[in-house]
């Protein structure tokens, strides 16, 4: 199988400047198609965008927009260097698969589109296993065990929250996904996944790099914490019935859940039934931007169909509040078969 040829990329000051023009003027305009696992697209009347929030906005507001919406996407909270730099050393770790286009660098991160972008995929779908050594010297690297310790990223946390102190799960993850290969994520809330811990973290997704609206990022099913926390109660019925045994119950992959722990991989149909007609919400992110979301919103990641090649890589940290009951299982680094 032979990707389609994707044009020469553009320089990185204007790709930065389109993406910047687009996150402002986005409101005004239809949000871009989206592509599931399927290869259907999302019918566009269950498509919107996500609200973006200054992070010159009162505290307050931004408290009571998280605890209404169960997300607050902040603009400009990790200075872009920092995060492309994050970009840069992840490529440069994987850089031997062969996936980034000839003449360009490991900050870039273009897809080599003569590859067949099904061989590269990134973590959530089937890494080769050739990289998963790769995946874990970098996640276990300094540099990605610094990344999540980030100090304006731990300091808006604090303020989003009002802790006084954040513990912050080693066992931070990152996703990459190459225009035209699967999604990295499935449809889910992550609770899903850190059932031996308390459902009261915060989760803060961060995209390292820029990832227009169509590549791939994040989004989210829109007022979904209380639906995400009816489908756990349904579980948990469900496992009490039956006496599941306790390390069965915490499993994400246990007989009671999807293909890779997931709700379903169709977020047309998902939605439409399941997600009670709810819409998907989407954004054009920002290196530097953060989504802070609940252990129960329900999110997914489309397909990337980025026209420029750009490769979506992502991370997902999880903080609590210290002295919380953790999911102890996630507080050493992600390693190729820890289970998780």
């Amino acid at each position: 199988m032979t990707a389609q040829v994707l044009p020469p990329p553009q320089t990185a000051h204007s790709l930065n400047s389109s993406l910047s023009y687009a996150s402002s003027a986005q409101q005004h305009q239809p949000a871009p198609l989206q592509r599931t696992n399927h290869g259907s697209h999302i019918d566009p009347e269950m498509v919107d965008w996500l609200t973006p929030t200054s992070k010159d906005t009162p505290i307050s507001d931004i408290r009571a927009h998280y605890s209404r919406d169960g997300y607050v996407w902040i603009k400009n909270v990790i200075p872009r260097s920092d995060v492309f730099d994050m970009r840069e050393q992840y490529f440069q770790t994987i850089s031997p698969s062969g996936l980034l286009s000839p003449d360009t660098g490991p900050r870039e991160g273009i897809f080599n589109s003569r590859l067949d972008p099904t061989a590269h995929q990134g973590l959530g779908a089937t890494p080769q296993d050739s990289v998963m050594q790769n995946l874990d010297e970098i996640h276990a690297s300094k540099e990605y065990q610094d990344f999540l310790l980030h100090p304006d990223l731990c300091d808006w946390v604090r303020r989003l929250t009002g802790w006084q102190r954040e513990a912050v799960l080693k066992r931070g993850l990152l996703r990459h996904n190459v225009p035209g290969s699967k999604c990295p994520s499935g449809i889910h809330y992550d609770q899903l996944f850190l059932r031996a811990g308390d459902p009261t973290f915060v989760t803060a997704w961060v995209p390292i790099g820029d990832c227009a609206a169509d590549g791939g990022g994040l989004m989210y099913l829109e007022n979904s914490c209380e639906l995400g926390e009816r489908i756990e109660k349904r579980f948990e019925a469900q496992q009490e019935k039956e006496d599941m045994p306790k390390e069965e119950r915490i499993s994400a992959f246990n007989r009671h859940m999807g293909e890779l722990g997931h709700l379903s991989h169709n977020a047309e149909t998902w939605a439409k039934g399941d997600g009670l007609g709810k819409r998907w919400l989407v954004a054009n992110y920002e290196a530097g931007d953060v989504v802070f979301h609940s252990p129960w919103m329900i999110h997914a990641s489309g397909q990337n169909s980025d026209k420029f090649g750009r490769i979506r890589l992502a991370s997902d940290l999880r903080f609590y509040e210290e002295g919380a009951k953790l999911d102890e299982r996630w507080t050493r680094p992600f390693y190729n078969g820890d289970g998780l």
